[in-house]
Order: structure tokens, then C-alpha cells, then sequence
């Protein structure tokens, strides 16, 4: 399956693209495309594990299952006062 990924903020700086897509085994969650992701790009490792994820729109966790065409939008930690 292909699934596409947009990076926003700091993830897109550090990994030097805005989008990419992914082919996928079927029956892959969110996480494990994460850990593909980070792979290809390590510069993302340093956020793994505090990583906003929204898959079509909608926040997610990293257990949640992929399907082909997915969109699944990567966003930095933030903080606010």
C-alpha cells in the first residue's frame, strides 16, 4: 500500500522535505510507518517518541492501523504560556 506523509515545522526542517510517500506492507500501524520514516530520515529520530499524528485529518496513536492512501500528518511537540 502507499501512504502519504506531510511533516510541519521543525519536522519538515530537520528532515529537509514537506511530504513523501511511503510503500507500505499491508496491515502496518502508524507507528511502524513512523520507524520507516525516521529511517530514511534520522534527523527525525531526536522527536520519535513526542510526535503529534493525525492519519486523514483525525489524531491518532501509533497502534492505530494504516489502509492504502492514507495521509498522515507528522507535528513537532509544542508549548504555549
Amino acid at each position: 500500500m502507499r501512504v502519504r506523509l506531510r511533516l510541519f515545522a521543525s519536522l519538515r526542517d530537520a528532515a529537509g522535505i514537506e511530504a513523501a510517500e511511503l510503500e507500505l506492507p499491508d496491515d502496518i500501524t502508524v507507528g511502524e510507518a513512523l520507524d520507516r520514516l525516521c529511517a530514511q530520515y534520522p534527523a527525525l529520530a531526536r522527536w520519535r517518541e513526542h510526535i503529534m499524528l493525525a492519519r486523514n485529518r483525525r489524531y491518532v496513536t501509533t497502534a492505530d492501523r494504516l489502509a492504502d492512501g492514507d495521509e498522515i500528518a507528522l507535528f513537532p511537540p509544542v508549548s504555549g504560556g
